[in-house]
């Protein structure tokens, strides 16, 4: 797959390309350390946290909450209840959206589809509204809205369909190979994967050959996408 000749909808996931990840990473630890708490045991170690954090967001593969449960809660059956309690603390404050966002959304033409295709609750939109992104977004692919969650392909099926366009036509935007550049790439979209967050500090030449581009962040985007669009 190559970046689409003719761009008619660009898709961006929130955690990573959007947002500072360490957003999910407080909900998480918050988590933890309740369930850790629960059963009488103290607040989890921050370097074993890392140590995991690390580990999953370096292979690019894998359930982060798994081996949460596994290694720091004893339990691997600890998923759900551990996956549930993230879900009540993670917010996106004030000030943890990244500054190259807006220029990158402005920089894009009026008549390109801009799409939110996340795994997040439905409280996203509000963050997104206060911080002057959702004016721009068309098409809102929220996994806790929409009902379907990445790697899963109906979620890229449910932004196509309301985007009116076809993979060919499209790009999604991301910062992992597992839930948004793989699934992207098998639909026929194009892919950029952006490298921050929970993108590996230090990709390996396999692993930036999967998507179409590999940037550090969306400054300078719009340009390259147009660019090889002809426009």
């Amino acid at each position: 797959m190559t970046l689409p000749a003719e761009l008619r909808a660009v898709f961006l996931d929130v955690g990573g390309p959007v947002y500072d990840d360490e957003n999910f990473v407080a909900a998480v630890l918050t988590a933890l350390d309740e369930m850790r708490a629960a059963a009488g045991q103290p607040p989890v170690e921050r370097a074993a946290f890392r140590a995991v954090y690390d580990r999953i967001r370096a292979a690019q593969g894998g359930s982060l909450r798994t081996a949460l449960a596994t290694e720091l809660l004893g339990d691997p059956a600890a998923r759900g209840e551990l996956h549930e309690r993230t879900r009540e603390h993670w917010l996106h404050p004030a000030g943890t959206a990244y500054d190259d966002v807006l220029p990158f959304l402005e920089s894009l033409p009026d008549d390109v589809v801009v799409g939110v295709l996340a795994n997040q609750e439905a409280t996203v939109v509000d963050a997104l509204t206060r911080d002057g992104v959702a004016e721009h977004v068309d098409v809102w692919g929220v996994s806790a809205i929409v009902g379907h969650e990445k790697p899963s392909p109906e979620l890229f099926r449910w932004a196509l369909a309301q985007a009116g366009t076809d993979p060919a036509h499209a790009v999604h935007v991301g910062n992992r190979l597992d839930t948004d550049v793989r699934p992207a790439a098998a639909l026929g979209l194009g892919t950029v994967w952006v490298l921050r967050g929970e993108a590996p500090d230090h990709p390996t030449p396999e692993q930036l050959a999967e998507p179409d581009l590999a940037v550090p962040g969306l400054t300078g985007l719009a340009d390259l996408l147009l660019h090889s669009a002809g426009v």
